[in-house]
């Protein structure tokens, strides 16, 4: 991704309407970002954001495109919700980020799922995130470590950042063009809204102007409560952001598939957690 300043591009959506309907990924057009580079970022726990990062991953990585999801969260699951065993990573974005600059290209491996590769995380990217307190030029670590080989091999990276505000959640959003905000449909989960947009206009203001907030997700929606669709309605009269139409419920499925190591758009392919991913990819794809 090039942050520098320069004539303006039109932005297009991530593939074509051709692409789509052939699964074959469009080729890029001169001028356009070559790479899509997605946060998945709330400072609250527990939204689904690790879910969102390997499930939209995986219904991408189905279209044809090839996919990086980025691991920034020390609790490691979404490393291990895509098949990789803590006890196999010897390095990982921990090496990445700290003194020693390990390359992206020397932590990144393929999944058991075509398209898609995972760069992990482990614990040690708790005591990374301390070290880059006195780094300079600490905010903008991970937009290096993708740029050249990551945007050469990929068409998408997807980041799953911690349920902070702190340093990793802040490379997150430097290194993106787009966030997307999962949002649990309660009530302290959308309060807690304001503190993250902004800070997501403060780094769009100036560490990153390309950021754009894509949505915000439901996520966990149960339609049969009173307190969810009072939530919702909620979420849409904000008015500032765009909601996703597409709506993450809790299912069996959902639940099942990290501990295959794949995505629950390849483990149970016609689920309704399935469909949902594979929604939710449209949206993207048409947002751009």
């Amino acid at each position: 991704m090039d942050n520098s300043d320069g004539p303006a591009t039109v932005q297009r959506p991530i593939i074509s309407a051709v692409a789509i309907a052939t699964k074959i990924p469009a080729q890029p057009h001169e001028g356009d970002a070559l790479t899509k580079v997605i946060s998945i970022a709330n400072q609250k726990g527990g939204v689904g954001k690790t879910t969102c990062s390997i499930n939209l991953g995986g219904a991408l990585a189905e279209r044809g495109y090839r996919v990086l999801c980025v691991d920034m969260d020390p609790q490691a699951n979404l490393t291990v919700g895509l098949g990789v065993s803590l006890s196999d990573v010897h390095q990982s974005m921990a090496d990445v980020l700290s003194e020693d600059r390990v390359s992206l290209d020397d932590v990144v491996r393929a999944t058991q799922t075509d398209g898609l590769s995972v760069a992990p995380a482990t614990l040690e990217l708790a005591s990374t995130e301390v070290e880059l307190f006195t780094a300079i030029g600490r905010e903008m670590v991970l937009r290096d470590a993708l740029a050249g080989w990551a945007e050469r091999q990929f068409d998408v990276i997807i980041i799953d950042s911690p349920p902070t505000l702190g340093l990793l959640t802040i490379n997150s959003l430097v290194a993106s063009n787009r966030v997307i905000i999962p949002v649990q449909t309660q009530y302290y989960a959308i309060k807690g809204l304001t503190a993250l947009i902004k800070v997501i206009n403060t780094i769009k203001i100036k560490l990153n102007h390309d950021l754009e907030v894509l949505g915000l997700l439901p996520t966990f929606f149960d339609g049969r409560t009173v307190l969810a669709r009072e939530m919702l309605e909620n979420l849409r009269q904000l008015g500032d952001h765009r909601v996703f139409n597409t709506m993450i419920k809790q299912t069996v499925k959902l639940g099942e598939a990290p501990l295959t190591g794949k995505p629950v758009t390849e483990y149970a392919t016609a689920s309704a957690a399935a469909r949902a991913f594979r929604d939710l990819a449209q949206e993207v794809i048409e947002l751009g």
